[in-house]
């Protein structure tokens, strides 16, 4: 134990190659790396890997950092392989991946960060889907910022159900203004979420409502998706009406079919008991 101990204490009191340490900190901003550094002191706290050219985060040698609580990514070439990267590091609190290649967040990406408060995935512009219950579990997140990429649509209850979210970046994103998107921009108008940069948060698609400010586009939406008919409407509501039509009808005839059948048989009973008492 004690050789195992000074071997520790040892290993704490390396720097990574290339990089420079301070207490708790290990930055290797800008050092042309090309893989995740190794021998990392495993008390660290804060790891700064901006502007390398890192490709993959491996799973187990982030575990090794269970203290970590900072890991700065960001301008790397990170891909779509990020799920169940973090399963190692539930510390987390802060996580920047802004200016990488993701491709999609889904429920396994970040559901072991339940500690993380900051999350910066902005500038991405290959990434176009955000599984609905992505941030499921990061119920402390109030930090989250997916500017600048290729979103088109973003499911509502991926951000109103963050108790704890206050910050929300949307800008610059190829937002597809349809009737399905109203939810989401009527949410934004009433949520108590900072929304930065609010100008440049505008509907790409489609061609009717490219470069619209979101507020606008939810005045239009709200008039054309609640209150337009289209022509396949029209068609059912006729045939609801023919429906009601036909049905009264038919109701109409049973009835009077009913009230003649009972006229004829009370007076039938009239003719028989008139009978009767002449006989008698």
């Amino acid at each position: 134990l004690l050789l195992l101990g000074t071997g520790l204490a040892a290993g704490s009191a390396h720097c990574p190659s290339g990089c420079s340490c301070g207490y708790l900190e290990v930055n290797c901003t800008g050092r042309q790396l090309q893989e995740f550094p190794a021998a990392i002191p495993l008390d660290t706290r804060q790891l700064i890997l901006a502007a390398n050219n890192v490709s993959y985060l491996p799973a187990v040698e982030l575990s090794f950092l269970a203290d970590l609580v900072y890991l700065d990514c960001q301008k790397n070439l990170l891909g779509d392989d990020l799920d169940f990267t973090f399963i190692g590091v539930a510390k987390l609190v802060y996580l920047d991946l802004s200016f990488n290649n993701l491709t999609q967040v889904t429920f396994g990406t970040f559901s072991q960060l339940l500690s993380l408060v900051v999350l910066k995935i902005s500038d991405n512009p290959n990434l176009v889907a955000i599984e609905k219950d992505a941030f499921a579990n990061n119920t402390w997140l109030r930090h989250l910022d997916v500017s600048r990429t290729g979103l088109m649509f973003l499911d509502t209850s991926t951000v109103r159900d963050l108790p704890n979210l206050r910050f929300l970046g949307l800008s610059d994103n190829p937002w597809h203004c349809n009737c399905s998107f109203l939810v989401f921009i009527t949410w934004m108008a009433d949520s108590n979420v900072h929304f930065p940069d609010a100008d440049n948060i505008t509907c790409y698609t489609p061609e009717a409502f490219h470069a619209w400010k979101l507020p606008a586009a939810e005045v239009q939406l709200h008039s054309s998706c609640l209150t337009q008919l289209h022509k396949q409407d029209y068609i059912f509501l006729c045939f609801v009406g023919f429906c009601i039509f036909f049905a009264g009808t038919v109701v109409a005839w049973l009835a009077g079919v009913c009230a003649v059948i009972y006229q004829v048989h009370t007076s039938k009973g009239e003719e028989d008991e008139e009978e009767e008492d002449a006989v008698a």
